[in-house]
């Protein structure tokens, strides 16, 4: 099983990659876990999307491609995703029809040190990502006053690792239940 993690933050030490991190150490040792590079991306254009895009974009296109599901993080900029992060949906839920994205799950996780838990962004990544053909899970995982919840690489909360340990059992299953419909 390969589980792609997207992380929005670029920002070294950043909460969001910090959350994802402690998130991999939780899954089972027959998952393999990779990141996605997304800075790198050039902003989407059609005339970039052409046949023959950026290696940058072919390279990441096939990492999505190539996973199994992914998790998609987001901190909250400005009561949204952070404009990288839909950069890399964009470049993912193309060619139409037949995009990395299309029927592949999907958990999503938010990240901030407000009480909310970057509520809006993990709305409008949701929203982002059903339209863009991806299989979002039934529920996603929102963590607020992050600063106390990664405390040394790990999740200090007991009710949120809980959170994060169904919903990447749920994100497995859903993974499996994919590759199966796949090879069928």
């Amino acid at each position: 099983m390969k589980i792609l993690m997207m992380v929005g933050s670029l920002r070294a030490g950043s909460w969001t990659r910090q959350l994802v991190d402690a998130t991999v150490a939780l899954l089972p040792a027959h998952v393999e876990a990779s990141y996605a590079v997304i800075g790198d991306l050039p902003h989407y254009s059609q005339d970039l999307d052409s046949e023959t895009p950026p290696q940058v974009v072919v390279d990441f296109r096939r990492a999505v491609e190539d996973s199994d599901a992914l998790v998609v993080a987001t901190p909250e900029y400005n009561g949204s995703l952070p404009g990288v992060l839909k950069n890399a949906i964009d470049w993912a839920s193309r060619p139409r029809g037949s995009s990395a994205l299309d029927g592949t799950p999907v958990a999503v996780l938010s990240v901030s040190p407000s009480p909310r838990g970057a509520q809006w962004a993990r709305e409008d990544a949701e929203k982002v990502l059903r339209v863009a053909g991806a299989e979002l899970l039934g529920r996603s995982v929102g963590v607020a006053s992050i600063h106390d919840t990664v405390v040394d690489g790990r999740i200090a909360d007991p009710a949120i690792e809980d959170a994060l340990r169904g919903l990447t059992a749920e994100l497995l299953a859903a993974g499996e239940d994919a590759a199966a419909r796949a090879a069928a």
